[in-house]
């Protein structure tokens, strides 16, 4: 039988209850949210359940949500279950005050690249990550800049004038 939108719906809520929230199908993958404290337990029952199979992290982001309070960054799961080749996605959200989500590198190694890239940009503190550090940005960087609170250009560039552009 193929696993079906309804099916992997049917089982979380079994096992999680009301916990979960916010179900969609955008372009036919099943979305929802799961409150942070939950992620990993979500993760390993997505894992281990011999009907659901989503053995493979696809993508681990974040999303800045400034107008949000207490729920301002989102920690954003794409799965993928290659036998039956159905993804979803889940989300766990986090005040920005305190960014703190657990790891999932535990389960999935392919997280540690991904968790390292998200706490350099969006500086979410996954909790238990073997070597939470900077990737991309210098190790003096005091700010996360993919947080929408930063200009996207220098409004002091002068080479960005728009009369160079016929504007």
């Amino acid at each position: 039988m193929a696993l079906t939108n309804d099916t992997i719906k049917t089982r979380l809520t079994q096992k999680f209850g009301e916990a979960l929230t916010q179900w969609e199908e955008p372009f036919g993958m099943l979305s929802f949210t799961a409150p942070k404290d939950l992620n990993l337990k979500v993760l390993q029952f997505l894992f281990d359940d011999d009907e659901l199979k989503f053995r493979f992290l696809t993508d681990l982001q974040a999303v800045h949500y400034p107008n949000d309070k207490g729920r301002e960054l989102a920690v954003v799961y794409h799965l993928h279950n290659l036998v039956d080749n159905v993804r979803i996605r889940f989300k766990v959200f986090t005040d920005i005050e305190n960014p703190d989500v657990f790891s999932a590198t535990a389960l999935y190694q392919s997280a540690n690249w991904m968790e390292r890239e998200t706490y350099d940009f969006y500086g979410v503190n996954f909790i238990g990550h073997p070597n939470l550090i900077r990737v991309l940005n210098v190790d003096e960087m005091d700010y996360f800049p993919m947080r929408k609170q930063y200009p996207l250009e220098d409004q002091s560039r002068v080479d960005k004038d728009d009369e160079m552009f016929g504007r």
